[in-house]
């Protein structure tokens, strides 16, 4: 398998004075479980609601605190070397107030010295009250950011330390480090102003109220071409069967249960979107008769005729818009996916087979074979979903310029 692309990379995290500070936590910890080397700027008010001693043993790295270093033998360049030693820096939870000072290029605590230095990528995470983060000049400072090449990290909305409801959250912590990943990937914005209609996870076809036939998918390689494409500016409609994962907010997500429900969600996302990439599992078969009790076992069920399912492909006036199918085989893998590109008139197919270790269903990796219509083939090496999930997107702007 690929290396995970965060191990070995040098993060510097800069935390600063909110109440979401305590989350700087659990991304340390998780940064160093994927393998990557961390060291974490906190600014004087960050120090009220976590403590340098706490983000020092989980960094493993001493915390940077002071703009002038109380050891009289350090060196006055600390922040030079600091911040050519790093990747990347991710500042998460960024104040509205540290945004303002970047924006306008104070220097004046240990934090926002670093950013004045730093030649790698800047990520920030906003998090701050709804009024706070609507107000319009932290609006007019993002985009200010952004224009001169900063990376934002969009808030959530929910329920804030406030009590109030709106947007102002810090991300869940799988979208901040998705967004790391994504910027160390070199991926840009490139999907703005793209409509991407993704399907993901099985359908269940009922055969009961309490019992469907269904299969192993779980859904998510469809959610981390959401994620991809999302992050890389698009505009993402997901309709999901059912799964226990959850998407970013922002995506506009439709939960189905059957075939016959997704088939529906398709057709009439369709021709809303710019793309379909049709990663769902969706079920050959149905009951062709669905009790509507349950069926007791002394009532002695033997067999289930079995009817087939609309082919969703199939249903759908494709016109002028990009298709990208999926095929999952055990036997005769290339040929069989070749032909399905074929027949249901795709622009790409992903093949991925169960022989390969690590690939397929209900793990975190995958390995890929992308298939043109000239029948050209791209073989992707094991690597996450995730990564997977990049590439693909990285095929169809190639092939179709989007």
């Amino acid at each position: 398998m690929e290396t995970d692309l965060l191990s070995g990379k040098k993060i510097l995290l800069g935390v600063t004075g909110c109440i979401a500070a305590y989350k700087s936590c659990l991304l340390v910890r998780e940064l160093i479980l994927r393998g990557a080397e961390v060291k974490v700027v906190m600014t004087p008010s960050a120090h009220h609601f976590i403590t340098p001693l706490t983000l020092s043993t989980l960094s493993r790295n001493p915390v940077i605190t002071e703009i002038f270093p109380k050891d009289s033998s350090q060196q006055n360049t600390w922040h030079i070397e600091t911040a050519l030693w790093a990747d990347v820096m991710l500042i998460a939870p960024c104040t509205i107030n540290t945004i303002a000072k970047i924006a306008n290029g104070f220097a004046d605590n240990a934090l926002t010295t670093l950013v004045t230095a730093m030649r790698g990528e800047v990520i920030i995470s906003p998090a701050a009250d709804v009024d706070m983060y609507e107000y319009p000049i932290t609006k007019s400072n993002i985009t200010k950011l952004t224009e001169i090449g900063f990376h934002f990290i969009d808030a959530d909305s929910g329920e804030l330390a406030s009590g109030l409801e709106g947007k102002g959250r810090l991300p869940e912590l799988q979208k901040i480090i998705d967004s790391l990943e994504t910027v160390l990937s070199g991926y840009k914005k490139d999907l703005t102003g793209k409509k991407i209609l993704v399907t993901a996870g099985p359908t269940y076809e009922d055969i009961d109220p309490v019992r469907y036939i269904g299969n192993r998918s779980s859904g998510k390689m469809g959610l981390k071409i959401a994620h991809a494409a999302y992050l890389r500016g698009a505009d993402v409609t997901l309709i999901s069967g059912p799964t226990q994962l959850s998407s970013y907010q922002g995506i506009n997500r439709i939960n189905v249960r059957s075939a016959s429900e997704m088939k529906n969600s398709v057709i009439s996302e369709f021709e809303k979107n710019d793309v379909l990439i049709m990663s769902a599992a969706v079920a050959d078969y149905k009951p062709e008769n669905k009790s509507s009790s349950k069926i007791k076992k002394e009532d002695s069920l033997i067999s289930i005729s079995l009817t087939k399912t609309d082919d969703i492909l199939s249903s759908l006036n494709k016109g002028n818009k990009i298709v990208v199918g999926f095929a999952l085989e055990t036997d005769n893998e290339v040929i069989n996916a070749e032909n399905k590109l074929k027949f249901k008139n795709l622009d790409l197919i992903v093949l991925n087979s169960l022989k390969e270790s690590g690939s397929g269903f209900e793990v975190d990796t995958n390995k890929v074979v992308i298939i043109g219509k000239d029948k050209s083939k791209i073989e992707l090496p094991l690597m996450s979903k995730f990564q997977t999930a990049h590439k693909i997107i990285d095929e169809l702007l190639k092939l179709y310029k989007l």
